[in-house]
């Protein structure tokens, strides 16, 4: 039974969508930052005039709010996932993540109380001047120490916005350059502190009037007994507060699992092992605990579908689906047994089936690397393959066969990528083109449609030069279909190359058939007809079956006798 829960506002997505907004905030917060001290490079007197709008933004009412909001949000939702983790066995970025933002709080508290706390409450001036000369100065052990909080919240920022971004079709080209931004910033603040610090201690630098003030005020502050003596409370209260909240954490987890130990339920993989787990763990969480390879590109998040599983028992009796699962599962138009292993907690035995196996180390060859599961993307995927070849090539020379191949093959190629394209691999007297890995889905699937039209004119052309030598007319058929496919470097050893795997690329490969079967020369699935922008008036269409799907799919076919496809202008 689906509870408010799993749909209302304290849903998963929900819940997601405010731990990404909360951390957005205090990631902006970080650059504004870290930018403010990298003026330290110019002179002391330009960080400390940037000081002023950084403050301007995030010391008024509403940007106190956001972002100590933000920081209260998500150190909350940090601790609960913590909770919410049935196993602590993830892969190492996931853990470093964690252990990063734990850190986090103890290496900032004393920052925190040392700037905004005292200035809120004695009018304390934390200028560049008086914090860097304390830092550098007057406890250069506190300066080491905020060195690594400085790079522990940096590089938690930054593993969180890969997570975030590494599905986007943009990233893969633009993080060579955001890695050297994430590189240069931390390392030019340092240098600005670092060169603000040896002003400071620079015996020829003469302050100023107003800093002879400013330290006037910090100096009554200083001597103040009951100030330092509230202040120290503060600082035992935020560092209790958070050490009882994590503590907290740890005793629910091991509350949890005395209680789960008695209610547990197995998990049984083809390869005859078993993995016993509380009731309530992920199939993906059992995977992970029994040691065993499991694809999980997204990090177990239900944002992709490489670690989905048969379930080869009673799948009908397992606790449906929420609406997260849903909407994977729609996309890839999964069967009624296939569920995504970092969303099924099954609630009795079960058996499962990982439908996409890693390899493991020791079965690679020397010197090679495990394939890469890739990315899910929306992508269009064209299967063209040669008519009666067989036919074509029985009475013909090897060496004349391999030069049809080499023109056939050429016209291919060259049509694919000036398309926008990228010939995936040929196959006999058949090819296979990917579009969209670079660009939008509607994008790939005008490509797509330009490149089986040249493709369909080019071989006319071919067929008409050697229509004396061949016994038959030359013609091609083409099926094309858009859709989520997972991308990766996959193959064996040193035979490796990128491609694409998925119900996608397998009903292309049916509709370049069906293209046979109906005697015309391009087939194109209704989401490419769609989104290609082609004019449905024009272009005939019905409904076929295709293996391996419940429901007939729409398709437009283009005829051999015109196989120009007719698009509407881009809007």
């Amino acid at each position: 039974m689906t509870t408010v829960w799993a749909t209302g506002i304290f849903s998963e997505r929900t819940i997601r969508k405010a731990r990404l907004g909360s951390g957005l905030v205090m990631f902006v917060f970080i650059i504004l930052h870290m930018s403010n001290h990298a003026l330290g490079l110019v002179s002391l007197t330009a960080a400390d005039d940037a000081r002023r709008l950084f403050l301007a933004i995030w010391r008024n009412p509403l940007g106190t709010l956001l972002f100590y909001g933000s920081v209260l949000v998500h150190m909350t939702l940090v601790l609960r996932g913590l909770y919410m983790r049935r196993s602590l066995v993830m892969p190492k970025n996931e853990m470093a993540q964690i252990v990063l933002g734990l850190l986090i709080p103890l290496l900032l508290i004393d920052h925190v109380i040392g700037t905004r706390i005292v200035h809120a409450l004695y009018s304390y001036t934390d200028n560049y001047e008086t914090i860097v000369r304390t830092l550098w100065i007057n406890s250069p052990q506190n300066g080491v120490r905020q060195t690594f909080a400085l790079l522990a919240v940096w590089i938690h920022g930054c593993i969180g916005i890969h997570f975030w971004l590494r599905y986007r079709p943009w990233y893969d080209n633009s993080s060579s350059l955001l890695l050297a931004i994430a590189i240069l910033l931390p390392v030019l603040a340092l240098l600005g502190f670092v060169e603000m610090g040896r002003t400071l201690s620079d015996p020829s630098y003469i302050e100023s009037e107003s800093g002879h003030y400013e330290e006037t005020i910090n100096t009554r502050y200083y001597n103040d007994p009951e100030a330092r003596e509230k202040i120290a409370t503060i600082r035992a209260g935020l560092y209790g507060s958070f050490s009882a909240a994590l503590a907290l954490v740890i005793l629910a987890r091991a509350r949890r699992r005395l209680k789960e130990r008695a209610n547990q339920v197995a998990v049984h993989y083809p390869g005859g092992e078993t993995v016993r787990v509380p009731r309530g763990f992920t199939v993906l969480e059992a995977s992970r605990l029994g040691g065993l390879p499991h694809y999980s590109v997204c990090g177990g998040k239900g944002q992709c579908s490489t670690c989905r599983v048969q379930i080869l028992s009673d799948y009908w009796t397992l606790p449906p689906p929420d609406k997260l699962e849903q909407t994977t599962l729609k996309r890839i138009n999964a069967a009624a047994d296939v569920r995504l292993a970092c969303q099924l907690r099954p609630d009795k035995d079960l058996t499962v089936a990982p439908l996409l196996v890693p390899q493991t180390e020791a079965a690679l060859p020397a010197n090679s690397q495990e394939t890469s599961p890739g990315r899910e993307r929306e992508i269009a995927v064209l299967f063209c393959d040669m008519r009666h070849f067989t036919t074509l090539t029985e009475t013909r020379l090897p060496f004349d066969v391999v030069f049809l191949l080499n023109r056939y093959f050429g016209i291919v190629g060259k049509a694919v990528e000036q398309a926008g394209g990228r010939l995936d691999k040929f196959i006999g007297d058949g090819a296979m083109a990917l579009f969209g890995l670079n660009t939008t889905p509607e994008e790939a699937c005008r490509q797509a449609v330009a490149a089986a039209t040249a493709i369909v004119a080019e071989v006319e052309k071919l067929a008409a030069e050697l229509s004396d030598e061949l016994p038959l007319p030359l013609q091609i058929v083409i099926g094309i279909h858009a859709g989520p496919a997972v991308v990766g470097t996959m193959g064996y050893g040193r035979v490796r190359s990128l491609t694409a795997v998925g119900d996608t690329v397998n009903v292309a490969s049916r509709l370049e058939t069906a293209a046979k079967d109906l005697n015309a020369a391009i087939v194109i699935s209704e989401p490419v007809a769609m989104r290609a922008g082609i004019d449905p008036e024009t272009v005939e269409s019905c409904e076929i079956n295709v293996r391996g799907r419940a429901l007939p799919l729409k398709v437009y076919v283009i005829p051999r006798e015109n196989a120009a496809v007719p698009l509407k202008e881009k809007q």
